[in-house]
């Protein structure tokens, strides 16, 4: 939600040296209404939807996860704040995978 609202207030906890960037404000509130949708999505859906919407989850936190890597890899996010940013995405995609792994449980 923050994401959403401040991005401003975000991105200076990852890089309090320059102001924003116009294209990180963009990336924060993209990321921020995708979050609050992606949310509703959990908690509303059911049966097969619900289902699609966690193997969806998977792929989009997997993509988080590698993109923040990559960032951190190639210099282009200091190494702190890559390896929370990583770090936190691949929590995201844990909590996706086991989220899937449980669904697909209840279903038997």
């Amino acid at each position: 939600m923050a994401g959403l609202v401040a991005p401003a207030l975000l991105i200076d906890r990852l890089d309090r040296e320059s102001e924003p960037n116009p294209a990180a404000v963009y990336a924060f509130r993209l990321f921020g209404i995708r979050t609050i949708l992606l949310g509703l999505d959990l908690l509303t859906n059911r049966g097969e939807r619900l289902e699609q919407d966690l193997r969806e989850g998977v792929l989009i936190h997997a993509s988080d996860t590698l993109t923040a890597a990559m960032l951190g890899i190639k210099g282009l996010l200091p190494p702190r704040t890559a390896a929370m940013t990583t770090l936190i995405s691949a929590t995201n995609t844990a909590l996706a995978v086991s989220a899937l792994g449980n669904g697909a449980k209840g279903k038997k």
